[in-house]
């Protein structure tokens, strides 16, 4: 760890290396709810959430074995400076955190659903942020870096017709 380098930082860089398919990272607003089970991580950062996903997606990078698929709450979408003060700058600060990579917008009960389905089974990070904005959680869902939807989609594919050529008698 270098002299500098923060405890949510290591927390990040020891994490990223060992996370896999199926595991999540939240990049959180302040008041995201703790979790007391086992697998999940949590670790306050004294920064702002686009610092902060910012440095998470540098580390995934880094990784090659995982990518992102990033969901932002429906609700961020939707709310408007005088609800939120501050929640524009927050939206323009965070397209420039996303490294170009494109996002799913959920609502956050949903989001909320499938974090702690996950972590039923897997792990998940919590970088708890001292942002302030409702609905600014951004969460990571990990996929394999080096296996993508349309891959899987013609493996399944390719079995599928396999199997038909299997139970399918042959006419002579």
């Amino acid at each position: 760890m270098e002299a500098d380098e923060s405890p949510w930082k290591s927390a990040v860089n020891r994490r990223a290396g060992q996370m896999g398919f199926r595991n999540w990272i939240v990049v959180a607003e302040a008041s995201f709810p703790a979790f007391g089970r086992v697998g999940v991580h949590q670790v306050p950062a004294n920064v702002e959430i686009p610092e902060a996903l910012d440095y998470v997606l540098h580390a995934i990078e880094q990784t090659q074995h995982v990518k992102p698929n990033i969901y932002l709450t429906r609700e961020l979408r939707s709310l408007n400076n005088d609800e939120a003060p501050g929640v524009d700058q927050l939206r323009e600060q965070l397209q420039g955190s996303l490294h170009g990579i494109e996002t799913t917008s959920l609502e956050q009960e949903s989001l909320m659903t499938l974090l702690q389905d996950a972590n039923r089974s897997f792990d998940v990070l919590i970088i708890r942020t001292r942002s302030a904005l409702p609905y600014s959680s951004v969460f990571l869902e990990l996929q394999p870096g080096y296996w993508d939807a349309e891959a899987e989609q013609q493996l399944r594919d390719r079995m599928d017709r396999e199997r038909l050529k299997k139970v399918t008698p042959t006419l002579n």
